[in-house]
């Protein structure tokens, strides 16, 4: 198991993708969204009817994914927020089986938002570390996926 992404959350997506593209050298490997009522986002993420735009970057082996959400309408958050707080949207650990990933953490206590959900490349679910803290669980259905850690 290794780390896939981490997930920032943020009012400005075409700021945020333009930030980490010109000053860290991040590049979009893919941009896409949902609308609310997609009951599977709803269930994997934890939050009703929710709706937002997203783009996944790559620099080498890092990768970043961005969420916009339009709903619900997300907290506020201070520029100068202390590094203590809150602020990733979560950290995703890519695995080669979702199901038996999930079951094991399950296993050792961790809750999950829903069952492990697949679409015709992913297969993926949202799980509390124990401080509240979102982690995903990633399992890549196609060998060259564009999520694919070192993938060009």
């Amino acid at each position: 198991m290794r780390i896939h992404h981490t997930a920032i959350s943020t009012p400005n997506l075409a700021r945020l993708v333009a930030f980490y593209e010109q000053l860290f050298g991040f590049a979009v490997v893919r941009e896409f969204a949902w609308p609310r009522g997609v009951a599977m986002i709803n269930g994997v993420i934890g939050l009703p009817d929710c709706a937002a735009r997203a783009a996944m970057l790559r620099r080498g082996d890092s990768m970043l994914e961005l969420f916009e959400f339009s709903h619900p309408a997300p907290a506020p958050q201070a520029a100068d927020r202390p590094a203590c707080d809150h602020g990733f949207a979560h950290i995703c650990f890519l695995v080669d089986d979702v199901e038996k990933e999930q079951a094991r953490c399950e296993a050792a206590g961790m809750r999950f938002h829903s069952p492990a959900q697949r679409t015709q490349d992913l297969a993926f679910t949202y799980g509390r570390d124990p401080d509240g803290n979102v982690v995903e669980l990633l399992q890549l259905l196609q060998r060259d996926h564009p999520f694919a850690v070192g993938a060009t």
